[in-house]
């Protein structure tokens, strides 16, 4: 059972009345606490029917549907409750639970100040509106929230990981590391404190201290139920020399997002060279371009049948068999290719556009529909298209749109959108291998532009992820990649400023035949 499900299960306070309804609640806090969600549920609906008016059964059960996947059932059993108690502090932190998993963050900011001012020395309401206004790029506050759930509970290694997230947030990377060490020595097996000291170790070029902890992924709730278990073992990267592998058969699987398999299949050559026949396991977008890597025997699409094999290893693990450094990152493109056939075609169709600079454009990432989390950082990572207008009236570009999914341009501005005739990433490279330049957001397709070795111009959140780093311009993945970061959280203004200028710069120097 993980910690919020602990804290949503409220103590029995059924009054003795209703004995047979007070024995299922005791029964279904007992499975709840045991971790038994599915099981606990039916057992608080059974002491409803027969006691409708209880605050705690409506408010437990509330909870363990939150844990579920199932807030907007659970926010209506909360609204009950507190129509019946409206001071009860555990309601309001799991209503603004339930709030912050429907995508409403101000809601479930407001939910937790009432609980707040109920109950002054709540600390996990502390450590759980912290991570509400990280998602909103409220850093300074998210810092001052964990710092509050640490006074009150010095020792919670939860409150030290709530820290350690603000500190990287705010790029004080190595306070960041001390808040996670703290919270692994207070608990060993706290995995999402070793999954964020090993990301921010990451973040800070310690790559070499961090692959070991990055392993501790599969541990986490947001990432245990994507864990793949298989009848043979994992590749523990024991084959080290030349041929090591051979005669045995290694399936690599894709793992996270679509860009983190288009950044990581580059070590399949590296796999390869050691004799291993590789089976690389990719979703159905990326199939057809993955098969132009080198290194991959077989591309299976995920959810297809697997061929027989003897290893497996997820894809991210990749680095850490290798036991890359920032030395040894295997930094040579591109290690994927666009069809010749097919680029041509694009070039000609764009050729209509006459001479000038050919700029492909994506300015949102995936929402993440049901990850509140992953919501909020897509909510800091994208542009709304409106933001982009100091760029339409550049001299000398030719916009392409490369966002496939996402908010749409109007149709009256000057951008070549033909991304409603993109099947997979290999129909978007070709049409990337023509273009002189790609600006992009943090998503896939500044990943594709990178590993096609085109270049790109990355429009960065202040708070970025580990792989792009703090102090830099360039990166070490991809060395046609250039960084534009904010200053400030949301100021996409700033950013733009500058990528217009260094872009309508750029156009004055080219010089493509007419």
């Amino acid at each position: 059972m993980n910690r919020q499900q602990r804290r949503s299960v409220g103590q029995q306070q059924a009054p003795a009345r209703i004995a047979p309804a007070q024995v299922a609640l005791a029964e279904a806090i007992r499975l709840h606490q045991a971790g038994q969600l599915d099981a606990a549920v039916p057992r608080y609906r059974r002491s409803l029917a027969l006691a409708p008016d209880q605050p705690d059964a409506l408010q437990n059960l509330a909870g363990a549907l939150n844990d579920l996947g199932r807030p907007a059932e659970a926010l209506a059993l909360l609204d009950r409750a507190l129509a019946l108690r409206p001071l009860y502090p555990i309601a309001h932190f799991t209503r603004g639970n339930a709030l912050w998993a429907l995508g409403r963050p101000d809601d479930a900011i407001a939910a937790y100040g009432v609980a707040l001012t109920q109950k002054p020395d709540f600390a996990a309401v502390f450590e759980a509106r912290s991570l509400v206004l990280s998602g909103e790029g409220r850093f300074g506050d998210t810092l001052a929230d964990a710092e509050a759930a640490l006074r009150l509970a010095p020792r919670d290694p939860y409150a030290h990981n709530a820290r350690g997230n603000a500190l990287r947030a705010l790029g004080r990377l190595e306070e960041a590391i001390s808040s996670y060490s703290r919270a692994i020595a207070l608990a060993p097996d706290y995995a999402d404190g070793q999954f964020n000291r090993a990301q921010t170790l990451l973040a800070a070029g310690r790559l070499d201290e961090a692959w070991s902890g990055y392993e501790w992924r599969w541990q986490t709730p947001q990432m245990i139920a994507q864990h793949r278990r298989f009848r043979v073992p994992h590749w523990q990267g024991e084959a080290a020399g030349a041929e090591a592998g051979a005669g045995l058969r290694l399936l690599i699987h894709a793992e996270q997002g679509l860009g983190d398999t288009l950044q990581f299949c580059r070590y399949l050559p590296m796999v390869a060279a050691l004799g291993f026949t590789v089976i690389l396991e990719v979703p159905r977008p990326l199939a057809r371009l993955c098969g132009t890597l080198d290194g991959a025997a077989d591309i299976v699409v995920q959810g297809e049948a697997l061929p027989a094999f003897d290893l497996h290893l997820p894809l991210m693990s990749l680095p850490g068999r290798f036991r890359t450094t920032l030395a040894s990152i295997p930094a040579r493109t591109p290690y994927l290719a666009a069809d010749s056939a097919a680029a041509g075609l694009w070039r000609a169709r764009l050729d209509g556009f006459g001479r000038g600079l050919r700029v492909g454009l994506a300015w949102a990432g995936n929402p993440s529909p049901g990850n509140p989390a992953r919501g909020a950082m897509d909510r800091r990572r994208s542009i709304a298209p409106g933001r982009l207008a100091p760029l339409w009236d550049i001299s000398g570009v030719t916009f392409v749109s490369l966002q496939k999914d996402g908010p749409r341009l109007p149709d009256s501005l000057p951008v070549f959108d033909a991304m409603d005739e993109m099947g997979d990433f290999a129909d978007s490279a070709a049409l990337v291998s023509t273009l002189d330049l790609v600006i992009a957001v943090d998503s896939a397709v500044a990943h594709l532009a990178g590993a096609l070795g085109k270049p790109v111009w990355l429009l960065d959140r202040a708070d970025p992820c580990w792989r792009w780093m703090l102090g830099r311009r360039d990166s070490p993945w991809y060395p046609s990649l250039t960084l534009y970061r904010q200053e400030t959280p949301g100021d996409w203004e700033s950013i733009l400023a500058e990528v217009r200028a260094d872009l309508a710069r750029l156009a004055l120097q080219s010089n493509r035949p007419g």
